[in-house]
């Protein structure tokens, strides 16, 4: 799985109020796309028409890698279904079980960790491998779960797997099997080198879990390490012999620790420590004959915690002037902006951006600055625009050009022209040439071969140079739009060239042929190639002050990227050959030398197809809607329990069914649902019925009455969800409308509670929300969003004339602002409830003062003031079982005054609480998934009592 650039949910304020939408919102694609499948011996491709040959060459891929891809891990994965996503500019790929397929999206990235093979070539050596790991888990216990509860077993039986075995050893898988792969790219592990080289070691706990105040490298970065050192130590198939044990008997603290230790004689804290040790040798060895280059840092102000910076990232620097850059800063306490660093001065905020799509891409010309930024449809999740964003650096205008499918982009020396990279829906790449101010498009550069472009650039004669991506490698190329010309500056290779910079007779660009990424020069007109930085850590997207005299580049440190800039001086460069193989990253060229799929794989990957396709036919979507993944115990339609069922949801996320049995342990009472929730239209489409026993008693005047009664519910009904992100602020607005029926049968009682459906009349309802939240991106080290806005809406009825009556209307608004100090944010919130409770009471519609029970008052105001602020970011252990990260606290006052008129009088209360929680983030047992739970104290002012209540799992009144 690769990461996920953008947000899977923009549910942002939960609604008070549950209703029948009981099942998940799910990302579809249009309804218009007409759907094909290619069938292969052990893969189904889906694919939208149009994408006929990248399905064919995927499927021939699968194949291709079916026995080799999952060998070592001593598993051949039964039949699968992989769809293809065309519709968006997200560069993601995953694996699920629930339902079990994979998903591969067809835009490919544009930065470094690309390699030297065709991007979804590196997707299905990838994926492919999570494929062999999740069905590793047919096993053992799985051979009981599984049976039990269909796919979702496996999920079950995999529970004390860590995420960086996952991830780690498929970035070894295709590493290992193609020329190229994350594991020999230099700038992948550059954080962990960084770490170890500047001495900040961290101990297992640490590095598994993460930090909030420093880099601590990801899940990939870890897990490669950590899985190519056992490989290379104890063989290509220990792994297998790991997960066997494992699986034997998982339910245990530390079980996969313990497959290790029987497996190897290592426990997992033993595994990572002989890692590090030999990483820093590797490492360490390097540098000691490094002679580095001169350089001179850019003034930054990171964020601090005590004497030592917060991780703080500057980085792809561009000069707007002779002393000044514009660099993208982000960090563990920052979201992404643009900032001005200068020479002699401070550094400036010049801009904060929104969803930023490749970030690597920024460009400056003209006096203006462009970037790509995500776009997401409206209403389908599968459709993800990119459109480019123009800022003027002096001005401060800012232009949004039409929404397309544009990754990259670069803006000519005058500002007025663009360049950029597009992926169509068919999986054609070209280069486009769109006028700057309005964004038409002048020209589209031929591409016959379909070549892939990345991180272009324009020369100041008109040129663009651009690194070319073929099945036999990289080369940078200078391509002329006027002739359609093309000049190879570089043998075609396996080389990982990125970031080309025009310059004079040069291009520079990184390549990592000295075994760290640092910047090289080839000279357009004799074709030399120079080193031009030798860096500890590498020299990252040169750029050259407008002068000539000066290069900027950002370089990798533990405390986070900083920008650097050298004179620039031909005289001083070194000139090297240049390179037709890529350096082996570490392990790398163990890894295939041991792997027994590498011979076969690699040559395949950069033979021309076969022909001979494979069957191609029609895919509806509406006669595959029901899919079974999941059966025996499953979640719950309400989500707050497990009940005995069958779920069902089909490859392309339209259509999801629930059928079940449910027990109500207090009551000791059983009953039936089924749940039915079609999304494949504008408005989601919603339907659930319940029959069940109920067995309660009422206290009254004569005693304590109890009765034996069953029930029927139904209720059906549509909501429409639209994602209006456009900016630095996430948005989102949900519209909803449901008919409830609710009808009791045997019902004996003379009395009822009004919450309650009686005897003689059914309840005939009808809800409708409006739930609108916009709020600004958080970073990893806030507590609350600095700012932000929500409404929550809702009206009940019951307008049929028959059955029960009443009426309820509510409203409720926050408002957040920043607090005093950086992470702090204050939320004003206020909400009106008004009810006709007289043959029966809806629940609640806006929030009651905490410690208090709810009150159903015929007229209710309320309001609150909470005030969110961080105590500390730690590192606390306590051995393996648990791990501290965060302490944090909320204040807050609650205000309410109800009404309600009893016998014709009108009878109000008062309520004003004050309250504190005290929440602490942590992990547990090595689990990377962080928990927050805590204490919240209340003070009653009025009655002047206190009450302790438990916060579990973070869950915010």
């Amino acid at each position: 799985m690769r990461h996920f650039l953008l947000p899977a949910a923009l549910s942002l304020f939960a609604p008070l109020v549950v209703s029948a939408q009981t099942l998940p919102i799910l990302e579809q694609n249009p309804p218009a796309l007409r759907w094909q499948q290619v069938r292969a011996p052990h893969f189904r491709v889906l694919y939208p028409q149009g994408l006929d040959s990248a399905a064919q060459r995927t499927a021939r891929r699968l194949e291709q890698v079916h026995g080799p891809g999952t060998a070592t891990l001593g598993v051949v994965p039964p039949p699968i279904s992989i769809v293809l996503q065309n519709q968006t500019t997200v560069s993601n790929a995953f694996v699920t079980f629930l339902p079990r397929h994979a998903e591969f999206f067809t835009t490919p990235q544009q930065g470094m960790g690309l390699g030297t093979v065709d991007w979804l070539d590196g997707l299905v050596l990838h994926e492919y491998r999570h494929v062999g790991q999740f069905d590793k888990a047919r096993q053992g216990i799985g051979r009981v779960l599984h049976p039990l509860l269909g796919d979702g077993g496996l999920g079950v039986a995999a529970v004390g797997v860590p995420q960086w075995f996952f991830e780690g050893d498929a970035v070894g898988n295709e590493t290992a099997l193609s020329r190229s792969g994350r594991g020999r790219i230099p700038s992948f592990g550059v954080g962990l080198r960084a770490n170890r080289l500047g001495g900040r070691h961290y101990n297992y706990q640490q590095a598994v879990n993460g930090s909030l105040r420093d880099n601590v490298p990801d899940w990939y970065v870890l897990g490669y390490f950590m899985t190519s050192y056992l490989k290379n130590h104890y063989g290509p198939a220990v792994w297998s012999r790991v997960l066997d044990r494992y699986y034997r008997f998982p339910f245990y603290p530390f079980s996969f620790s313990d497959g290790i230790r029987r497996t190897t004689g290592l426990t997992v804290e033993q595994l990572y420590a002989r890692t590090m040790a030999d990483l820093d040798s590797t490492w360490q060895a390097r540098q000691q004959s490094l002679q580095a280059t001169p350089g001179r840092d850019f003034a930054v102000q990171p964020e601090q915690q005590g004497k030592r910076p917060v991780f703080t990232e500057y980085r792809y620097p561009q000069y707007v002037d002779d002393s000044t850059v514009v660099a993208m800063k982000t960090g563990l306490g920052d979201i992404a902006q643009l900032v001005l660093l200068r020479r002699h001065g401070a550094e400036q905020q010049l801009f904060v951006q929104g969803l930023v799509n490749s970030p690597e891409l920024l460009s400056v010309g003209g006096g203006k600055v462009v970037w790509p930024e995500f776009r997401p449809d409206a209403r389908w999740g599968q459709r993800v625009y990119s459109e480019l964003r123009v800022l003027d650096v002096r001005t401060g205008q800012l232009t949004h050009l039409k929404r397309r499918r544009y990754a990259a982009a670069a803006l000519s020396t005058d500002g007025r022209r663009l360049v950029a990279v597009q992926t169509d829906s068919s999986y054609h790449h070209a280069l486009v040439v769109l006028d700057a101010a309005t964004g038409a498009v002048q020209q589209t550069l031929p591409n016959p071969r379909n070549d892939f472009y990345t991180q272009p650039r324009w020369t100041a004669d008109g040129r663009l140079a651009v690194v070319t991506l073929s099945r036999a490698g990289k080369t940078i190329e200078l391509l002329d739009p006027a002739t359609g010309a093309a000049q190879a500056l570089l043998p075609v290779a396996n080389v990982n060239l990125t970031n080309p910079q025009p310059w004079q007779d040069y291009v520079l660009y990184n390549s990592p042929q000295s075994g760290i990424d640092n910047v090289y020069a080839v000279q357009i007109s004799s074709g030399r190639t120079f080193q031009v930085t030798s860096r500890p850590l590498g020299a990252y997207h040169a750029a050259v002050a407008p002068d000539g005299r000066h290069l900027a580049f950002h370089e990798f440190r533990a405390e986070g990227s900083r920008v650097v800039e050298m004179p620039l001086d031909p005289a001083t460069w070194l000139p090297v050959p240049a390179t037709t193989t890529d350096t082996q990253g570490t392990y790398a060229a163990a890894l295939s030398a041991q792997e027994p799929g590498a011979p076969v794989v690699q040559p395949l990957l950069v033979a021309p197809d076969p022909g001979a396709p494979y069957p191609v036919q029609r895919y509806s979507p509406l006669k595959h809607a029901f899919n079974v993944f999941s059966y025996g115990l499953i979640q719950s339609p309400t989500g707050n329990g497990l009940s005995v069922g069958v779920r069902s949801q089909d490859l392309l996320s339209t259509t999801q069914a629930v059928v079940g049995l449910g027990y109500d342990q207090t009551e000791r009472t059983a009953n039936v649902f089924g749940g039915l929730s079609y999304q494949g239209r504008y408005p989601v489409l919603d339907a659930s019925v319940e029959y069940g026993g109920r067995d309660a008693s009422i206290l009254t005047s004569q005693g304590n009455l109890r009765d034996q009664w069953t029930y029927t519910r139904l209720s059906t009904g549509l909501r429409l969800p639209l994602t209006l992100t456009r900016s630095r602020y996430l948005e989102a607005l949900t519209l909803g409308a449901y008919y409830l029926h609710d009808q009791v049968q045997g019902y004996d009682l003379p009395v009822r509670y009004l919450t309650e459906v009686g005897p003689s009349s059914p309840l005939n309802g009808v809800q409708t929300t409006l739930s609108y939240a916009r709020q600004l991106k958080q970073s990893a080290r806030d507590v609350a969003p600095r700012w932000g806005q929500s409404l929550l809406v809702t009206w009940r009825t019951t307008p049929f004339g028959a059955g029960l009556d009443a009426a309820q209307l509510g409203a409720q608004a926050s408002l957040y602002v920043p607090g005093l100090g950086k992470h702090q944010a204050l939320r004003v919130r206020g909400g009106y409830q008004r009810q006709q409770q007289r043959e029966y009471r809806f629940g609640a519609a806006v929030s009651f003062p905490r410690g208090e029970g709810y009150v159903s008052f015929d007229r209710l105001r309320a309001a609150s003031v909470d005030y969110y602020l961080p105590l500390a970011y730690t590192h606390w252990t306590l051995g393996r079982v648990l791990y501290i990260q965060r302490l944090r606290a909320t204040g807050f006052v609650d205000l309410a005054h109800g009404e309600s008129t009893i016998s014709g009088v009108v009878r109000t209360r008062n309520y004003r609480n004050l309250g504190l929680d005290a929440n602490v983030l942590f992990n547990v047992l090595h689990l990377r998934t962080p928990l927050e739970t805590g204490l919240r104290f209340v003070y009653n002012t009025y009655t002047q009592s206190f009450v302790v209540e438990p916060l579990v799992l973070n869950i915010r009144l």
